[in-house]
């Protein structure tokens, strides 16, 4: 009997890069990951090295590959890749050597240079054109900084040898040898130089940050062929036939496939996506309007999102700043060493706010200190400042829908903690579903390149399957104590905005 066919998944995130291998239900065979270094050479800057970047994701590649069998190996039919968004990489066409860092998508350094964009009246079209807002957190602005500061990419513009891409379009071209040169709808829609609408690259705004179209990827569906693995990496001869941005990964992991369905992934930040079909729901509170993703024809699907910087980064904090857990699993010991958080409350705004308020000079605040103040108080002040900042987007999504949402699925390492998802339930009023297996980010990426393969035909048939399997928190919290939580909540957030001015 042939062994049952599987899914190849290159999940590169922030703080460490993923492989992993589904069968065609979605459920994870294998799974492998590699470490990835993050650089803060100032504040509220943060980077990374392009090419650590790439050895990180080949070594998850063979650690996965070495942990096979020949019948699993031989029966992979397709691969898929997702990538942390928005981190802007400049590199040369003719070596692939990077041209700078790469500028992370938390990162801040460019936030005059965004005000003096939006002094000129620049924002009003630009927004309107690409769902976005003239924030640091995309990366025109990041290219621009490249451009203007790293010599390397001067040299390469001015010799038409210039490449940008975000992370999914520098992978695949190292994966084909640099034959694909490719970026998918899903991660140009956080560029700010697509036009959400029509689905094509913006000249005028290429234009504005000194980029030629020239220096652009191709831009290409979702789903397609983009090329093969090269003969002497890891799964050599794989077809590439996905490429999708890890929230919008996560969202199809998750089966939201309807309209008004949402999740939320704690990874290094927290990304709250909700499903708004075949149209474009422009916000009146911040959130952003993006695109989730398309068929093969290019045919999309969009989401409205609400983007936090800072959840993952809360936990690494208690473990690597304050030296108060030991692992990041610790955490959810401590927090239940007390029954409450002592009236503390932790606003984890570490590298500024992202929606609604879109500032980056907040910062981080520890407020409702006292004598009595204990390790197992801020543990547990940290996981629900994770919970609140959540809940205030679900609040924008059903204003900007003007519909209430069903049920929350949540995936990431931090939805392990149970602790973090009750009071997730308890302060957004939702009933919040877990998946037996949290990769939903590698599995949507999965699932997308079986449907390409045709090894998949519907992705409606895998719901009960995946939702039989899902546990369930509900709240617990009366609507009364959920609005004086939620006011105090905000007073805290208040206190954060604009740091430095204060």
């Amino acid at each position: 009997m042939a062994p049952d066919p599987l899914l190849l998944a290159l999940d590169q995130g922030t703080s460490s890069s993923r492989a992993a291998l589904f069968n065609l239900q979605g459920q994870l065979v294998a799974s492998a990951s590699a470490p990835l270094a993050i650089e803060y050479p100032a504040d509220g800057w943060v980077q990374q090295d392009p090419n650590e970047i790439w050895s990180s994701q080949r070594l998850a590649m063979a650690t996965l590959e070495k942990q096979v069998t020949d019948d699993q190996r031989r029966s992979i039919i397709s691969c898929g890749i997702t990538n942390q968004r928005e981190t802007t990489i400049l590199w040369r066409r003719d070596n692939g050597e990077p041209c700078g860092p790469a500028i992370v998508w938390q990162d801040g350094r460019t936030t005059d240079l965004c005000s003096k964009w939006k002094s000129e009246g620049l924002e009003k079209e630009w927004c309107s054109r690409t769902g976005l807002l003239l924030d640091p957190y995309f990366s025109a602005s990041k290219i621009s900084w490249l451009i203007t500061n790293e010599p390397a990419s001067q040299q390469a513009l001015a010799n038409q040898n210039l490449c940008f891409g975000t992370v999914e379009s520098w992978l695949l071209w190292h994966l084909t040898g640099g034959r694909r040169f490719c970026s998918d709808m899903s991660n140009a829609s956080r560029t700010l130089l697509m036009d959400l609408k029509h689905c094509e690259w913006i000249e005028q705004y290429c234009d504005q940050i000194g980029l030629p179209l020239q220096a652009l990827p191709e831009l290409v569906p979702c789903r397609g062929d983009f090329g093969k693995i090269e003969k002497h990496l890891p799964f050599a001869g794989t077809t590439i036939n996905a490429l999708l941005g890890d929230q919008q990964a996560a969202t199809l992991g998750q089966l939201c496939l309807k309209k008004g369905e949402a999740k939320c992934t704690y990874g290094t930040g927290a990304f709250l996506v909700v499903n708004t079909g075949k149209e474009i729901c422009t916000s009146k509170s911040g959130l952003l309007s993006t695109l989730g993703w398309t068929d093969a024809k290019g045919s999309p699907t969009y989401c409205l999102e609400g983007s936090l910087f800072n959840a993952g980064t809360v936990v690494q904090w208690l473990r690597d700043g304050l030296g108060i857990i030991q692992t990041a699993k610790e955490i959810n010991d401590l927090a239940e060493e007390e029954k409450n958080s002592g009236g503390l409350m932790m606003v984890p705004a570490f590298t500024g706010w992202g929606t609604p308020h879109w500032d980056p000079n907040a910062r981080g605040l520890l407020i409702g200190l006292t004598r009595d103040s204990r390790r197992g108080h801020i543990a547990r002040a940290a996981l629900e400042g994770i919970a609140l900042s959540v809940a205030s987007l679900v609040e924008l999504a059903e204003e900007d829908l003007s519909q209430k949402l069903g049920e929350l699925a949540v995936d990431g390492g931090a939805a392990a903690s149970n602790l973090l998802l009750q009071a997730q339930a308890n302060s957004t009023g939702l009933k919040v579903r877990r998946p037996q297996n949290l990769e939903s980010t590698a599995r949507g990426v999965a699932l997308m390149a079986g449907l390409q393969a045709g090894a998949i035909t519907s992705l409606d048939s895998l719901i009960p399957y995946n939702h039989e399997k899902s546990e369930f928190f509900t709240p617990n919290l009366d609507s009364s104590m959920r609005g004086q939580w939620r006011s105090k909540w905000d007073q805290a957030v208040t206190k954060s905005l604009n740091w430095h001015d204060q």
